[in-house]
C-alpha cells in the first residue's frame, strides 16, 4: 500500500529549482563538522583551530574558482549574489569616479534580477546615468542595441548569463566584444548559470561575476564575486570593517557555509554535463505532454537558448495563480521568488512584450537533481487537472446566478 493510499502525507513535488535548491548530501556531510567540532575563526591564524578553518576556507575558494575558470586569488566571498552584485556594480563605478573618470553611464538590461536593476538605478542619486536596455520577444539582448547604448562613454555594463524567471541565456560571446571595444567594464550575474552550463570567466572576457551557493545545491547565505586580476579591476568596498576578503568585503567568514559552497562546486563540476542531458530530456518530455494536452500552451522566451532545466509556460485562458491554487501537490511559481508577493505582472515578461494578462497566465518551473521521470509524469497530470479545474471555476464564476438574472430582468423593465 502506498503512502497516498494509506492516508499518509505525501511530500509536495518540488519544481522550483530556480528559486533555490536543497543541499546535496555531500554538501551536508562536508559542512556538519564545522558547525560544532571545528569552530575556529578562519581569521584567527595564531592558533591551530583558526588555521584549520582558514585552510578549509581557502580550499573552498579554490573549488569556486575552478567552477568559474578563475584564479583562486580572484574569488571574494560574500553573503550571496545580491551582495556580490551590489559590490561589483557600485564598487566599480564609485572607484572609477573617485579616480577622476568622467564617464557616468552605467548600462544593464530590463530583465535583470532586481538587485542589479536597483543597484544601477540607485547610482542616479550619485550623478551617474543609468541606462536600462530592452530585450526582444525571445528575452535576449540584441548586440546592436548594446552597441548603440555604448556610443556614449560608459563605465560598466551588467548582463546576466541566464535569466532567473525564463532561463533564457544571453549571447555573451557576441555581447562581450561590444563592451570591450567601448572600454567599459563587464559584469555578469552568473548565479543561475553556474553549475548548470559551462562557464569560463576568462573565455567570456568578464571583469566581474557574481555567484550564489544555494542555486547549485549549496547552503543559503553564501556566495562569491569574481574580480579580475589582469588587467586589475578595483572596487570601492560597500562598508567598513576589518579588511577581510582583500578589503572588499569585511566580516568574519562563515566557515561551514563556505565549506558547503566548495563541496557544491566540486559536485557540480563532476555531474554537470550528464545532469544537463538528463534534465533536458525530462523537461522536453514534460513539455511535449503539456502541449498535447493543452492546445494554445506556449513557452515564454527562446527554447534554443535556455537553461537545460527551465520552462516558463503561458496558459491560453487561465491565470497561473489559479492553476497553482488547484495544484497544492506541486511547488511552482509565477516568477522570481523576490516578486512572488507582489500583485503585479512579472517585469521580466512585460519587458519581453507580454501584456499584463499574458504575464498573469505564465508559470515558471524547473526540474532538478532529484527530479525523476515519474515525477514529471505526475507533474504533467497534476497541472493538466489543475488547468481544467481552474477553467471550470472561472466559468462558474462568470455564469449569472438566479439573483443576477432577476436583477438583469429588472434593469430591462
Amino acid at each position: 500500500m502506498t503512502g497516498e493510499a494509506a492516508g499518509e502525507a505525501v511530500p509536495p513535488l518540488y519544481l522550483d529549482y530556480q528559486a533555490t535548491t536543497p543541499c546535496d548530501p555531500a554538501v551536508m556531510a562536508a559542512m556538519m563538522p564545522w558547525f560544532a567540532e571545528m569552530f575556529g575563526n578562519p581569521h584567527s591564524v595564531d592558533h591551530a583551530m583558526g588555521r584549520q578553518a582558514r585552510d578549509a576556507v581557502e580550499d573552498a575558494r579554490a573549488d569556486v574558482a575552478a567552477l568559474l575558470g578563475a584564479d583562486v586569488r580572484e574569488v571574494v566571498f560574500t553573503s550571496g549574489a545580491t551582495e556580490a552584485n551590489n559590490i561589483a556594480i557600485k564598487g566599480a563605478v564609485r572607484h572609477l569616479a573617485a579616480r577622476g573618470d568622467g564617464r557616468r553611464r552605467v548600462i544593464t538590461v530590463a530583465t535583470e534580477h532586481k538587485c542589479v536593476l536597483e543597484s544601477v538605478r540607485d547610482l542616479a542619486a550619485e550623478g551617474f546615468d543609468p541606462v536600462i536596455l530592452p530585450v526582444g520577444a525571445d528575452g535576449r539582448l540584441d548586440p546592436t542595441v548594446l552597441r548603440a547604448a555604448l556610443a556614449v562613454p560608459t563605465l560598466l555594463v551588467s548582463i546576466m548569463a541566464a535569466n532567473n524567471e525564463t532561463g533564457v541565456l544571453h549571447d555573451m560571446a557576441a555581447l562581450a566584444p561590444e563592451v570591450r571595444a567601448a572600454g567599459a567594464l563587464l559584469h555578469s550575474d552568473v548565479a543561475q548559470a553556474a553549475g548548470k552550463v559551462a562557464l569560463d570567466v576568462r573565455a567570456m572576457d568578464l571583469d566581474l561575476a557574481s555567484v550564489s551557493a544555494h542555486k547549485l545545491y549549496g547552503p543559503k547565505g553564501v556566495g562569491a564575486l569574481y574580480v579580475r586580476r589582469r588587467p586589475r579591476v578595483r572596487l570601492a568596498p560597500l562598508f567598513s570593517g576589518g579588511g577581510q576578503e582583500r578589503g572588499l568585503r569585511s566580516g568574519t567568514l562563515a566557515t561551514p557555509l563556505l565549506v558547503g559552497f566548495g563541496a557544491a562546486c566540486r559536485v557540480a563540476r563532476t555531474v554537470r554535463v550528464e545532469e544537463a542531458r538528463r534534465m533536458t530530456g525530462l523537461r522536453d518530455r514534460f513539455l511535449d505532454r503539456m502541449m498535447a494536452a493543452i492546445p494554445g500552451l506556449a513557452v515564454n522566451g527562446s527554447m534554443a537558448h535556455r537553461l537545460p532545466a527551465n520552462l516558463n509556460l503561458r496558459f491560453p485562458d487561465v491565470r497561473a495563480l489559479d492553476v497553482i491554487a488547484h495544484a497544492p501537490e506541486i511547488c511552482v511559481s509565477t516568477g522570481s521568488a523576490c516578486s512572488s508577493a507582489e500583485l503585479v505582472p512579472s517585469y521580466v515578461l512585460t519587458a519581453m512584450g507580454l501584456d499584463a494578462d499574458a504575464a498573469a497566465r505564465s508559470l515558471r518551473l524547473a526540474v532538478g537533481r532529484y527530479t525523476s521521470a515519474a515525477d514529471m509524469d505526475r507533474a504533467a497530470a497534476i497541472l493538466c487537472r489543475a488547468v481544467a479545474e481552474a477553467r471550470a471555476a472561472g466559468e462558474a464564476a462568470r455564469e449569472p446566478t438566479h439573483d443576477d438574472t432577476a436583477r438583469i430582468a429588472e434593469c430591462r423593465i
